[in-house]
């Protein structure tokens, strides 16, 4: 525990250093740009760009967002068909003991079936040339 705090401490002060330097970085950009190219253009760059950063950011916050929420959709989707999965496996052997076993598996087991085949003929899949869509 000691050594994580220590280690913390050393890294929040070398962050703080690397911010104070590029403060002065930032802040030499502007009186070059001053400079160069006058007070009030180089303070209107200066917003610009950082503006534009901020836009980019944030631009590429909002598409990793909605990539990474597909991707836990389909990982709760595929959690799910397993629990599902182990579940009727686990009732399979009391199911096998009782007396209408065979009804009681086959039932389900074709509504199951019947379910796969509708919905495979429902959803067009994304190499279906009739889906509509473009690859």
């Amino acid at each position: 525990m000691r050594r994580a705090r220590t280690a913390a401490i050393v890294y929040v002060l070398a962050a703080l250093a690397a911010f104070c330097g590029l403060g002065f970085l930032v802040g030499t950009a502007y009186i070059w740009a001053a400079g160069r190219y006058g007070s009030m253009a180089a303070a209107l760059g200066f917003g610009i760009g950082f503006l534009l950063i901020a836009g980019l950011i944030l631009l590429v916050y909002k598409i990793s967002a909605g990539t990474q929420a597909r991707y836990r959709t389909q990982r709760r989707n595929a959690d799910l068909k397993a629990i599902g999965i182990t579940a009727a496996l686990a009732m399979l052997p009391t199911l096998l003991k009782g007396k209408g076993s065979l009804g009681a598996i086959l039932g389900p087991a074709i509504a199951l079936a019947a379910y796969a085949i509708y919905r495979e003929n429902t959803k067009p899949g994304p190499d279906d040339p009739d889906a509509g869509g473009t690859k």
